[in-house]
Parts: C-alpha cells; sequence; structure tokens
C-alpha cells in the first residue's frame, strides 16, 4: 500500500552546498539583491529564524517527529530555492549538483519508507541540466526535479530550455516550479511584500509562459507540479481565456489557456479551506497534491486540518492527502 499521506513540497539544506557557494561572487551578488528586495526589517527576522529553522535541517529525527505531528507519512523533499545558484558557471554548477543531489537520495536512501527526493539541476546550462535529470532519475532513484520560476534572464518557456522540456516528458520526471526571489524588486521590499504577492506572482507568470508559448502544447505528458497553489493564474484564469479569444498575440494556441490547467498538477498551499475548495473546482481535484514548504515559517504545521476545512468529498480528499502524488511518484 503507498503511504496514505504524501508532502510533496518540503525543503532541505545541503550544507555541502552551502560550503561550495559560500566565497563565491555570484552567491554574494545574489544574496545582496534578495537582501535590497526584502527590505530591511524582513532581513532582520530572517536572521532571527535560522535557530528555528536549523535543527529541522540538520536532524532526520526532528524531521521525523514534525511529520510525525502533522500526520505526514511521507515528505517529497527538494532544496531550498536559496540552494538553486542559478548563476554558477558550468564547472561550479556541476559540483554543486552533485553534492545537493547526493545529500537528497542519502536522505532517501536512509528512510525510504518516508521520504521521496526531487533533485537539483542546473538550469542556466541546459544540456547539462538534461544529464543531470536522467542521472537523478536513473542512477540516484529520485522521482525528477526542482526549478525556480525564472533562469537568470530566461523565462522557462524560452527555447534554450526545450531539451530539458523533453527530457523531462521523456523521463517521466515530475518537475516541481518553486519561486525563489521576485522580479519585481524593491517594489515589494516592505512588510513582507517580496514573499507574500512576489513569490505567487512569479510562479503565475512562469506558468503562463508554459501555456502561452506552447511548452504544455508541446509535451502534453510533462509532470509539472507549481507550488502555493500555483500563483494566482487558477483562480483569474478567466482573463486569460479572455485573451485569447480577443487578441491576436494571445491566440496561438489549439485550446483556450484554461485547457492547459489540466495539465499541471498544483500543491494545497493557499492556507484557506474556501480558496482550496475553488482551487479544485476549476483544476479538478485529481490535479491537486499536498504541500507544506516545511520548515518555512510561510508553510503550514497542520496541512490535514486545513485539507478538511474545504469541505470536499471524501475520495477528493483521499486523493489530495496522498493519492494523487502516489501516483506522480510512481507508488500507486
Amino acid at each position: 500500500m503507498p503511504p496514505a499521506v504524501i508532502d510533496l513540497h518540503a525543503h532541505v539544506m545541503a550544507p555541502a552546498v552551502e560550503a561550495l557557494a559560500a566565497d563565491e561572487p555570484g552567491r554574494k551578488a545574489e544574496a545582496a539583491t534578495l537582501a535590497a528586495w526584502m527590505g530591511a526589517e524582513s532581513n532582520a527576522h530572517n536572521r532571527t529564524l535560522a535557530a528555528i529553522y536549523q535543527p529541522k535541517f540538520a536532524s532526520l529525527d526532528v524531521r521525523l517527529a514534525d511529520m510525525d505531528a502533522m500526520g505526514v507519512d511521507m515528505q517529497v523533499v527538494s532544496t531550498s530555492p536559496t540552494q538553486y545558484h542559478y548563476w554558477a558557471g558550468r564547472e561550479l554548477a556541476a559540483r554543486i549538483v552533485d553534492e545537493a543531489n547526493a545529500f537528497i537520495a542519502g536522505i532517501v536512501d536512509e528512510r525510504p519508507d518516508r521520504f521521496a527526493g526531487l533533485a537539483a539541476v542546473a538550469l542556466q546550462h541546459p544540456d547539462l541540466a538534461v544529464r543531470q535529470l536522467e542521472q537523478a532519475v536513473g542512477a540516484l532513484g529520485l522521482r525528477g526535479c526542482e526549478i525556480s520560476t525564472r533562469v537568470g534572464d530566461r523565462e522557462l518557456a524560452d527555447p534554450a530550455h526545450e531539451e530539458f522540456w523533453a527530457a523531462a516528458e521523456a523521463l517521466g520526471a515530475i518537475v516541481f516550479i518553486h519561486p525563489m526571489g521576485c522580479t519585481l524588486g524593491e517594489r515589494l521590499a516592505k512588510y513582507y511584500l517580496g514573499n507574500v504577492v512576489g513569490n505567487p506572482a512569479e510562479t503565475t507568470v512562469a506558468l503562463s509562459h508554459l501555456v502561452f508559448a506552447g511548452v504544455l502544447e508541446r509535451y502534453p505528458r510533462l509532470q509539472v507540479v507549481a507550488a502555493h497553489g500555483g500563483g494566482y493564474l487558477p483562480y483569474y484564469i478567466a482573463r486569460s481565456d479572455h485573451a485569447y479569444r480577443v487578441r491576436p498575440e494571445a491566440a496561438a494556441l489549439p485550446h483556450p489557456p484554461s485547457t492547459y490547467l489540466r495539465r499541471v498538477w498544483f500543491d494545497s498551499l493557499v492556507y484557506d479551506g474556501v480558496v482550496l475548495r475553488h482551487l479544485v473546482e476549476i483544476v479538478g481535484a485529481d490535479r491537486v497534491v499536498l504541500g507544506t514548504d516545511y520548515p518555512f515559517d510561510m508553510g503550514v504545521d497542520d496541512p490535514l486540518a486545513r485539507l478538511a476545512s474545504a469541505g470536499l468529498a471524501a475520495s477528493e480528499e483521499a486523493a489530495i492527502r496522498g493519492g494523487n502524488a502516489a501516483r506522480l511518484l510512481g507508488l500507486a
């Protein structure tokens, strides 16, 4: 029997990756940019959270106890987005990804009954990312990869990534899209808006590019999972459909944009039962998986209670608790 409750959105931090990147100019430049975007108040508060996060990242026993308290049977772990390091050159990027994926595979190997893993890939070097994904799924037994909503100045739908999408479809790999930072920059530097508004905005833009550029049309068997309920896109997809009908530059697809939401999975991390129920109404209960964003403060530690508050049918709730993720992971 597959695990009954599967959290597909949970993060780890590979210590060796931190060591590799620590003194690199690219890391320092990225950190400075993120700090400016985040604002002084949020940066100061984030520093106080390190003592809370560190034990959860460092100890498998702490993580397992937290999972038990949440009622989670299995976590699908992926790196913290701060470890994407898309600024890294080819040689360093290869080392970073090797370390990250060895760390994730080690967690899975230690407790395969409680963990599955998603790899890191150096998508700034698309041909390298393809080989890394092939190795992760083949040699390491990981179930796919996690990527950001944008790679440097390139959208995910950029032609440079075409070979990556082709490989992900051919491998049957999960591609978990999770933002890191927000390109709206210092406009969102107050009130933690860089995360509150920025993260879902980034996912909305990334998914919209994948839809309108035809990536989801060309690769209909892609297993894309969007973090944070898909950003804002599912809840205002009617506007995209309207543009498809009235704007020639938005009309290149053979089907309305809403059609392609049925080719994406979405995690349940929308905080509120009413919103989750609306997500299910738009995309279907068979396209939603449980997500907590463990161990971060913008995540939740009561995912099953929030799922129950949506008032879904028992079969729909069971699918979101773990049935859909089990299918994605090949456990069912």
